[in-house]
């Protein structure tokens, strides 16, 4: 007889998120306020941001962060580590509320911790990003802040993936988070390839968070770069983010070698011209 029959034992649902995550209206308010009301009027407002930006290229994924945390005008931490790994092959830049970014991170970890014992192997990057939207998106409106952009390699090459908190899912080459993303895509948009090496993605990685990191007052510290490859995830360094950018502008600019070398080798008059 099946166990089913003698005690009315129900097989859990194996597909869907784990049910030990607390549900959106079980929030401690006082009766009668709605939650969503409540931390509206309420809720702390204090101002953080960052830099954190993630890239594709032919030899994997690129990611890269500062390390500064900010609470309002008080800097928090100055060392943080603002980007997750959370299996061998799958890490994840993190922008918004450090606390949201690590309970979500922890539990996406788990989750897919739970589908590879299930399955046999683990999800590929897309779903592990569309699992994270799925739980998030629950707690809309809740004040929850989660900005993050999952970067992995699975069966399929290198992925890379940005998720919102509010259920936000999109697939691209180039995304950059936080307070100082406007001056890190400036960078990116002038200075990127596909067919990059893996020297010139991380020189242009490190280039563009230590220019947001001069112009955004939320961002600072340090510059941490990973690499995602296909054996796994590689921590390449952590450099000190005005180092780096004192020595950014000690070096030459690419329009001016241009204009002088074409100054020094200047090109051949045409025979139009040699007849006038």
């Amino acid at each position: 007889m099946a166990l089913q029959d003698v005690c009315k034992w129900q097989a859990p649902n194996t597909q869907g998120p784990s049910p030990h995550l607390p549900q959106p209206g079980a929030w401690a308010v006082p009766p009668g306020c709605d939650p969503q009301t409540f931390l509206q009027i309420h809720g702390p407002r204090l101002a953080h941001g960052t830099t954190t930006l993630a890239f594709l290229f032919r030899h994997g994924v690129i990611a890269a962060a500062d390390t500064r945390s900010s609470c309002g005008n008080y800097v928090e931490c100055p060392t943080s580590r603002k980007i997750i790994p959370v299996h061998q092959h799958l890490l994840g830049t993190t922008s918004g509320t450090s606390a949201d970014c690590a309970v979500w991170y922890r539990v996406l970890r788990r989750e897919l911790r739970l589908r590879a014992l299930r399955e046999g192997q683990l999800p590929s990057v897309a779903g592990a990003a569309k699992l994270l939207s799925t739980m998030m998106s629950c707690y809309r409106g809740l004040d929850l802040c989660v900005a993050t952009a999952l970067c992995g390699w699975d069966r399929s090459g290198p992925a890379l993936f940005y998720v919102y908190s509010d259920g936000t899912c999109l697939q691209g080459n180039i995304f950059s988070v936080g307070s100082g993303s406007p001056y890190a895509y400036g960078v990116l948009d002038r200075g990127y390839r596909y067919d990059m090496t893996p020297q010139e993605a991380y020189a242009l990685a490190r280039c563009a968070v230590a220019h947001a990191t001069h112009r955004d007052a939320y961002s600072g510290g340090s510059v941490d770069l990973f690499h995602v490859r296909e054996s796994g995830w590689e921590y390449v360094s952590r450099n000190d983010a005005c180092v780096l950018y004192s020595e950014l502008q000690k070096l030459p600019e690419p329009d001016k070698e241009e204009e002088e070398a074409s100054r020094d080798h200047p090109e051949p008059a045409s025979p139009a011209g040699l007849r006038e």
